[in-house]
């Protein structure tokens, strides 16, 4: 089994080392610093971080203020909460402004588990999307969230990074380097694209081996960058593929599929098939047993895989038929 990273402990570790090298990093927490891991960077610079308790549009409030006086505020607390509860305040102050805040936001998706759906943030990645000046991203292993949070305080300007609860696979090496709006090529194939976010890429990879075992060559992408988006690379994709899945541990609505489909309406339609939550809200149970009730696993992915292969070939069929008439 390969190794597996949690992405919010690499998140606090990363964290409490930046903040030895640059001491105008400040950490902020919403009586969560356990669960999201800044409990290191606490522990390490008592004056530099700030609990401010169950109030997140404080703790969105705070951040901004810190911005301003030339600090740089890591804001940390669960998605659900730091996009649903302070979303106001991230929209008014720090996104209209363009302040210097960085919102590494965990337990992000349905593999919170048992907590169920109201701490699972389905729909964090839209809320943030839809923000003028606000960068989002979703880290597909600890390495690259490593690479996210170093990128993130070199950068000035609002940043959205999601973490998980659970850990899952490593995927890059020490040797990854994060470029903001540019996506990874994990795979090469020529039959379908598979693109992912987060956990899903590697859902993607193993569905691509699942394929390959069938006789299809699939490509696979990590699109980590969510906004902004590797635009280009998708295109490039869907003019070598003539298909495409897309596949997020969030609503396929506002994420990555919404994301994707915006860019191939305008630049070169082909079929596309969503893997994602559909309009419904979390429920409580095993991270592995809600992966799997919601169709987000591997075998998912391979048989969404299956449908749009179909529909690219009638959509070739059709062509023919119209260059023959």
């Amino acid at each position: 089994m390969s190794e597996q990273l949690s992405t919010r402990v690499e998140y606090g570790k990363t964290l409490a080392e930046l903040g030895e090298q640059n001491q105008d990093i400040v950490a902020l927490d919403a009586d969560l610093s356990g669960s999201t891991n800044t409990q290191r960077f606490a522990q390490a610079f008592k004056d530099r971080f700030f609990n401010m308790g169950i109030a997140e549009q404080d703790l969105m409030g705070t951040a901004a203020g810190l911005a301003v006086s030339g600090k740089i505020p890591f804001a940390s607390t669960f998605a659900i909460f730091a996009t649903g509860r302070g979303w106001e305040q991230i929209r008014q102050t720090i996104a209209y402004g363009g302040l210097n805040v960085k919102i590494v936001a965990s337990h992000g998706g349905v593999t919170v588990g048992e907590d169920g759906g109201s701490h699972q943030a389905i729909e964090d990645l839209a809320l943030m999307r839809v923000i003028p000046n606000m960068v989002v991203l979703v880290p597909a292993d600890g390495i690259e969230v490593r690479r996210m949070v170093e990128w993130a305080v070199t950068y000035q300007g609002p940043v959205y990074i999601r973490t998980s609860r659970i850990p899952f696979p490593v995927i890059y090496d020490e040797t990854y380097r994060f470029e903001l709006g540019t996506g990874s090529i994990l795979r090469d194939g020529d039959d379908l694209c598979l693109a992912g976010l987060g956990l899903m890429v590697h859902h993607c990879l193993e569905a691509a081996e699942l394929l390959a075992a069938e006789g299809i060559s699939a490509r696979v992408l990590n699109l980590s960058s969510l906004k902004p988006l590797d635009w280009e690379l998708v295109v490039a994709s869907a003019q070598k593929t003539g298909a495409l899945v897309t596949a997020e541990e969030h609503l396929v609505t506002g994420g990555l599929a919404s994301a994707v489909c915006e860019v191939l309406a305008e630049h070169y339609p082909v079929p596309v098939e969503r893997i994602g939550i559909r309009d419904v809200f979390g429920i409580s149970g095993k991270p592995k047993d809600l992966l799997e009730h919601y169709g987000l696993m591997s075998i998912d992915i391979r048989n969404a895989a299956y449908k749009v292969l179909k529909s690219k070939a009638r959509s070739k069929s059709l062509e023919l038929r119209q260059v023959i008439k």
